[in-house]
This record gives structure tokens, sequence and C-alpha cells, in this order.
């Protein structure tokens, strides 16, 4: 009877420690499945009296921001990356920043006529910068002023991507 209830003992300990092992790995895979992945911080960042902006856009036509606040008169740098994989030629990027008062859409027919110019239409007061057209994987940054308090529109200008790669840069 003393063997027996060494046995058991032994058993229980062995089972209980081995239900313990697989509650705490369980535990530990539900915190990985459910906690959430650090997330890039893609606010404007004020940096030595610049306010630095990073702006992706990606292969299936998107921006990761729709909206950038910065203030008037402050220096911007603009960093656009084309975070996707295809072609310039396929899946090209830009960052056209609009003067207040720019019919989008007008704006967007007049850009397809100038591929030679990257969609970027040549003598034209309706844009205030912009960057060059980018294929996946590559990267550009562009400095200028902000201009006066007010909301402006940005886009890109390559052919139909207007629909979707749009968004507001208010200057406060």
């Amino acid at each position: 009877m003393k063997m027996f209830k060494k046995i058991s003992t032994l058993s229980f300990a062995i089972l209980f420690a081995a239900c313990g092992s697989n509650t705490e790995k369980k535990e530990e895979k539900e915190i990985k499945l459910n906690s959430t992945p650090k997330v890039e911080e893609t606010k404007s960042a004020k940096e030595e009296g610049v306010t630095k902006v990073r702006l992706t856009g990606n292969d299936q036509m998107k921006y990761n921001l729709s909206e950038i606040r910065v203030n008037a008169g402050d220096k911007v740098e603009l960093t656009l990356e084309h975070v996707g994989k295809m072609s310039v030629e396929t899946m090209g990027h830009n960052f056209v920043l609009l003067a207040q008062g720019t019919n989008m859409q007008e704006f967007g027919a007049k850009a397809v006529e100038f591929k030679d110019n990257n969609y970027i239409p040549e003598s034209t007061d309706n844009i205030i910068v912009h960057t060059k057209m980018l294929g996946g994987g590559e990267k550009t940054t562009i400095t200028f002023d902000a201009p006066e308090k007010g909301e402006y529109d940005f886009i890109c200008s390559f052919p139909g991507h207007l629909a979707l790669m749009k968004g507001k840069f208010i200057v406060e």
C-alpha cells in the first residue's frame, strides 16, 4: 500500500507539473496572439524647427495618412516612400500639394496628359509643391515652407490614383 501511495503521489506530482506547464505555455501563447503589434508612428514630428512627415504609398493605391497637420510658416520635411513592389510605370506614386480652390478631378484629368513630366502639368498655379514619381521600394524627401493657414488637398497624380490616394493638408 505504501508503494501504491508513493507511485500515486509521484504520478500526481508529474501530472500537476505537466498541467501547470501547459497552462503557462497556453497563457504565454494567448498573450502573444492577443498582443497588439507595435505600430510605427506616422504622424508629423517637430524636430529642430522642422515638421517631419512620413507618407507612404502601397501597391493597393493607398497612402498611410489621410490628414497631415502643420503650423503656418513651418519648414516641412516630407518623406514619401513607395512601400510596394510594383514599378513606377505600373503603380507609380507621388505627393502633390494643391493650391486652395483647385478642383481635384479637373487637375487629375489634366495630369494624365503629362506622362513625360511624371503626370505633373506644366505651367500651372494649382501646385504648391510635389515630389517625383516613385516605383516600389523607392523614397524621396522634399522640404518646403508650409503655406498660409487653411485646408489644402494632397493627391497622387498617377492616372486613376486620385480616387483613393488623396488627403487633407491642414495648416494651423
